[in-house]
């Protein structure tokens, strides 16, 4: 599909701006075909029966850095992978997640370029971006984000701004396999964008081995979604060979969950993760489930429930499709 001559395709984030009703779909593409952009377009669900009938892709926007030029492409010193975007009412700006890339043993002429949160305008052109942690300051050695582990995750709560990384760090341990889980970190800032806090969320085991049993396998957290400051809905994306995807919906709380924005290692001292709980299996939904990367809140329904789109990243591959899943949600 193309759109004002554009390669449409691997959609990792989208949002909505509830004023006007138009949807913000980011690309992870790293100018494999276009330079790193978000889409404009519109969903089309009935306020009065909850049908929902498609999206309707219409605009192209580029992404700019400070000095109004495009991003370099993929491999190049200051490329990004931006992989996740939310929209904010009060400024008329969008927020988006750089997962950033890194070498390592398997990609060893890659460049470095750090992951970041960034802000930037309705047309693209850039507006800021929050100050990171020193732990998650992108390297070439074994320590901070590894390759691929950075920033796929964004939200904005009333009065916080989040990110969480995908996986973990080197010094918090190994990536999850089938028979133990993982911690990522989860960053806070106020709308000001002073850093609040970090805390740790548990990443499930992988809800299966691949196939071989020495296959490749890669989970984590593909997007989060705010409930208010303290809630937040996340989706745990696993791929296992011979296998495929399988995608979990949790509810997440950061109440009570300690602190480690100072902690260089989640292993030295005893810690309290966020509490979170299972809300859906998505492949109950969805046969086969896609790489469902994308999660926004939609409208309200006139039964006063808020509808819930999902979305999945094709990967700019013919063996997959671009998935688009709606729900009702009560209570939120």
């Amino acid at each position: 599909m193309q759109v004002e001559g554009t390669t449409v395709g691997g959609i990792s984030g989208m949002d909505r701006d509830p004023r006007t009703g138009t949807w913000y779909f980011i690309s992870d593409d790293r100018w494999r075909y276009d330079p790193a952009r978000f889409y404009t377009g519109r969903v089309d669900i009935d306020p009065r029966t909850g049908a929902f009938s498609g999206v309707r892709i219409s605009g192209v926007r580029t992404l700019k850095r400070p000095d109004g030029s495009p991003y370099p492409g993929f491999g190049e010193p200051g490329s990004v992978d931006p992989e996740a975007i939310r929209f904010d009412p009060r400024g008329n700006r969008l927020l988006w997640g750089n997962e950033g890339d890194r070498p390592d043993a398997a990609h060893p002429g890659i460049a470095l370029s750090p992951l970041s949160v960034q802000w930037a305008g309705p047309d693209g052109g850039h507006r800021g971006a929050l100050p990171l942690p020193a732990n998650l300051e992108q390297t070439t050695e074994d320590r901070g984000p590894r390759r691929n582990y950075g920033f796929e995750a964004v939200a904005v709560a009333p009065h916080r701004l989040a990110a969480m990384a995908e996986g973990p760090r080197y010094e918090d341990g190994a990536p999850p396999t089938a028979e133990r889980g993982a911690a990522v970190r989860l960053t806070l800032w106020n709308r000001g964008g002073g850093l609040l806090a970090q805390h740790a969320y548990r990443v499930e085991p992988l809800p299966a081995a691949p196939v071989p049993a020495d296959g490749h396998a890669d989970s984590g957290v593909s997007e989060i979604l705010a409930i208010d400051d303290h809630r937040y809905l996340a989706l745990e994306r696993s791929w296992m060979e011979g296998v495929g995807y399988r995608v979990r919906l949790y509810a997440f709380d950061v109440r009570g969950a300690t602190d480690v924005l100072r902690r260089d290692r989640l292993g030295d001292a005893p810690y309290r993760p966020v509490a979170k709980r299972l809300v859906a299996d998505l492949g109950r939904y969805a046969d086969p489930a896609q790489n469902l990367e994308a999660m926004a809140w939609g409208p309200r329904l006139r039964t006063g429930e808020r509808t819930l789109l999902i979305g999945s990243d094709d990967n700019f591959d013919d063996r997959e499709v671009t998935q688009f899943l709606a729900f009702a949600v009560r209570g939120r």
